[in-house]
């Protein structure tokens, strides 16, 4: 009789133990709670290393000094003594034109010449004999032999003489200018270099007849030494007032990938230029060029280096910009288990005073440099001076951290006073919460 009741309640005692265990799994882990997926967070090292504020700009090498070699006359192209990349000397003569024609304009200035010197002759001829003729009637009126009228006539004759003799004279002298002309235009057909250098470019070939009416054609280009390059580069208005003189940057060009070369700020030019209404200024970099690697015309892609740390803590920009939203912090809370506000223990998780040798105090209040603001934690803004807060994860929880910044090269910043470590995880991102994370800049 015992067995046969014991068999009926089996069932029940098993039906019973199955519905326990079903409600006790549903209280621990409440799958009916709306939202509810594991927290993720995202984030970045501390690291530790040289750090830089840096300008950047392009430029365009170029040598120092380049002369554009010209022709002050026109003529046909006779013969060329040099090429490109050929090394030329001061008085060297480099290229020649026909001189045919100003030999022509040579003998036609010194036809003129000789012209003008008979009429000087001819005047001489002239003014003796209006000479002559007024003395002679002279004589003959103090004999009252002629009327007063004869003499003043050749006294006329005489002076007009000797102003002819001056007109003719003035012919010579610019005759003689003519024919000066004349030669210093044929010497105009050698070209000759001007300074010593290298040829860069050139523009003529034999038989190529070149005007010289209204400018100089440009035959080469000569640049006085290679040794000794500059860039030109564009700097932005917003950044052309932390350069000066003298100060070093370095550069990199297509032409030899992964070299860094070195230069010297020589000017910072006041003349403004204006593309598309961007305003920028040319800084002007002396480049020592001894090894002739450099060519003029490359482009270089220039950093002014305005301060630098050697040996500094570096936390990643992204980490100084992240903070959490209101909802985010209530989602740690209550998922990781962290204590509400003005429980004893922040929240947040944030370190007392953020200063150095400061970590795992997590006692109530704010932390140093706070003010009273809104008291959300990361939903209000506070003041907390010259510090910025940043979240460090430990033991996969976010705790906050004051730090100073310093230094800041655009993706990382100096830490000068904080309470981290090269290698510590500082949070930029958090996921897994009822509500999508609000981004907010950087306080």
């Amino acid at each position: 009789m015992i067995n046969v009741k014991l068999k009926r309640w089996i069932p029940r005692l098993v039906g019973l133990a199955v519905v326990a265990g079903i409600a006790a799994f549903l209280v621990i882990n409440k799958p009916w709670k709306k939202g509810e997926t594991p927290i993720t967070f995202q984030t970045v090292a501390v690291g530790k290393g040289s750090i830089a504020a840096q300008v950047t700009a392009n430029g365009t090498l170029s040598a120092r000094g380049t002369v554009l070699v010209g022709a002050q006359v026109s003529g046909r192209v006779t013969e060329i003594r040099a090429d490109f990349n050929d090394q030329v000397k001061k008085g060297q003569i480099i290229a020649k034109l026909d001189a045919s024609v100003l030999q022509a304009q040579i003998d036609s200035a010194v036809a003129s010449l000789a012209v003008a010197q008979a009429n000087v002759s001819k005047g001489l001829v002239a003014v003796a004999d209006a000479e002559r003729q007024f003395k002679r009637q002279k004589v003959l009126q103090e004999q009252q032999l002629i009327a007063g009228a004869v003499v003043e006539a050749a006294e006329v004759a005489y002076d007009t003489a000797r102003a002819a003799l001056v007109a003719t004279r003035a012919q010579v002298a610019q005759a003689q200018a003519n024919v000066a002309q004349a030669k210093l235009n044929l010497s105009y057909a050698t070209i000759y270099s001007p300074v010593d250098g290298v040829v860069l470019s050139r523009a003529v070939d034999v038989g190529q007849t070149v005007a010289a009416s209204l400018s100089a054609p440009t035959l080469f280009t000569i640049a006085e030494d290679l040794a000794r390059m500059q860039i030109d580069t564009a700097v932005a208005e917003a950044d052309v007032g932390r350069l000066t003189e003298g100060m070093k940057a370095t550069f990199t060009v297509d032409a030899f990938p992964g070299k860094t070369f070195e230069g010297v700020v020589r000017q910072v030019r006041n003349a403004p230029t204006t593309t598309s209404g961007v305003v920028t200024y040319d800084a002007v970099i002396d480049v020592d060029n001894a090894d002739k690697s450099l060519r003029p015309g490359m482009t270089a892609n220039v950093t002014f280096v305005l301060a630098h740390v050697a040996d500094a803590i570096k936390i990643p920009n992204a980490a100084l910009r992240f903070k959490p939203t209101r909802e985010q912090m209530a989602a740690l809370r209550e998922q990781l288990g962290m204590p509400p506000r003005g429980s004893g223990s922040d929240g947040s998780g944030r370190r007392g005073s953020g200063a150095r040798g400061n970590r795992g105090s997590e006692g109530g209040g704010r932390p140093e440099g706070a003010s009273g603001g809104s008291g959300q934690s990361g939903g209000g803004r506070r003041d907390f001076g010259d510090k910025k807060p940043v979240y460090l994860l430990e033991d996969g929880k976010p705790k906050l951290v004051l730090v100073k910044p310093g230094l800041t090269d655009g993706s990382a910043t100096e830490m000068v006073e904080g309470d981290l470590k090269p290698g510590d995880l500082l949070i930029t991102e958090i996921s897994g919460v009822d509500k999508p994370a609000r981004r907010v800049g950087a306080f």
